[in-house]
């Protein structure tokens, strides 16, 4: 049987480990958040790139090889940015949860 002293240490020992992980939450949210700009950022220059490239295109096949290509490049970049901030998001949930483990253990009766 838990007492009551036990129930406000368990408390407090959560309550700290919650408070220590909110700054490696807070930490992930901001990669997640850089990420997401950087990618947008680059996504939008090489979209004014092809353009750029589309507009000087004098020839039916040239213009379809350029279309291709960027295509092709953006797709790449796509999957390798989705994948870096899917694991972002993974490390975040981890550390999201991670306050909770250590609580559920000592809660939970031995058996």
């Amino acid at each position: 049987m838990i007492n009551v002293e036990e129930m406000q240490k368990y408390g407090k020992e959560q309550f700290d480990s919650v408070v220590a992980s909110a700054a490696t939450m807070q930490t992930s949210a901001q990669a997640i958040a850089s990420a997401v700009s950087d990618y947008t950022k680059k996504s939008y220059e090489d979209g004014n790139a092809f353009v750029t490239r589309l507009s000087g295109v004098r020839s039916l096949d040239k213009a379809i090889e350029a279309q291709t290509e960027y295509a092709k490049s953006s797709y790449e970049a796509f999957v390798a940015e989705s994948q870096k901030i899917s694991e972002l998001y993974a490390d975040l949930a981890k550390q999201a949860s991670k306050p909770f483990e250590g609580f559920i253990a000592k809660m939970t009766p031995a058996r």
